[in-house]
């Protein structure tokens, strides 16, 4: 079986051109699998694994206290494993392909009122260099939409100032073009005016955003970043990369905006992930009316 995920994992990178932190989930749910079945004394060749032991390892997950969301991600992983078996003619029949991936409750992602992103993009100090690249990094992030690891990847040339639009790799290696706030790119240019320069070690680097030792920025590191200033702003809300993301949606759907553009510029492959907007910008409405109405 240990020889049959990794061919699944290549696969998945070469041919589905998966990013790379959805492979890590794959496999750490198969090897989870996996080890299961070892320590059950269960099949462990995939030809011999039944729809039995697919349910035994989600019921064991279940009184582990999984969380359902783990539990269905767990089944979509066995489920991609063994579609990619019948692809490559490993196997005749699939032992999951009954098996329904038990439905989510979907949890509304948090969002900041424009007053909270106003606050936040105040706190990074403009006097000091690594506060102007913190600047950039927060307006384009809210500016676009753009994923943490979208932002981390990007390259000097991705953004064109004078038409206004950003080149973004998303996920499968899908490139998409989105157009850029005036504000954003003021501070993306002051950035490579007066910070850049003085960061970048190697003059091959391309990598837009870099950290104090010239080297590309880590996710961690944004992190740790982010986490420093939503403290000074004293923001009482969870806030992290995506809430940046999903606050630049949310505040286009309030305004006005069409949703199939804003799906464009998330670069959701499917124009339901973006319909949660559509529920968040319902919820504000009910608090307005709740809040105003003589009669609520």
């Amino acid at each position: 079986m240990q020889n049959s995920i990794e061919d699944f994992i290549s696969y998945l990178n070469f041919e589905k051109g998966l990013a790379a932190n959805s492979r890590i989930a794959y496999k750490r749910d198969l090897l989870k699998f996996q080890q299961f079945l070892q320590e059950n004394s269960r099949a462990l060749s995939p030809q011999n694994i039944s729809k039995h032991d697919i349910m035994a390892f989600l019921a064991w997950q279940l009184d582990q206290g999984a969380a359902h969301s783990s539990i269905a991600r767990s089944l979509s992983s066995i489920k991609s494993y063994y579609k990619f078996l019948i692809l490559e003619g490993e196997l005749d029949k699939n032992p999951s392909s009954d098996l329904e991936t038990p439905k989510i409750k979907r949890k509304l992602p948090q969002v900041l009122s424009i007053e909270e992103v106003d606050k936040l993009m105040e706190q990074p100090n403009p006097v000091v260099p690594l506060g102007i690249r913190d600047r950039a990094m927060l307006e384009l992030m809210y500016g676009t939409g753009i994923r943490v690891s979208e932002l981390l990847s990007l390259q000097v040339e991705d953004l064109n100032p004078t038409a206004g639009f950003l080149r973004c790799m998303g996920k499968g290696r899908k490139e998409r073009i989105i157009p850029v706030n005036q504000t954003s790119i003021d501070w993306v240019q002051r950035y490579l005016a007066r910070v850049r320069n003085s960061l970048v070690k190697n003059p091959l680097e391309r990598t837009l955003f870099l950290n104090a030792r010239g080297r590309p920025l880590s996710r961690q590191g944004f992190f740790k970043i982010l986490g420093n200033y939503v403290e000074k702003a004293e923001l009482e809300k969870e806030v992290t990369p995506h809430t940046l993301r999903h606050s630049f949606a949310t505040h286009l759907l309030e305004n006005g905006a069409d949703l199939r553009a804003v799906q464009e510029m998330l670069g959701h492959a499917d124009i339901s992930t973006t319909q949660i907007y559509t529920h968040l910008t319902k919820s504000r409405l009910r608090e307005v009316y709740q809040q105003y109405h003589p009669r609520s």
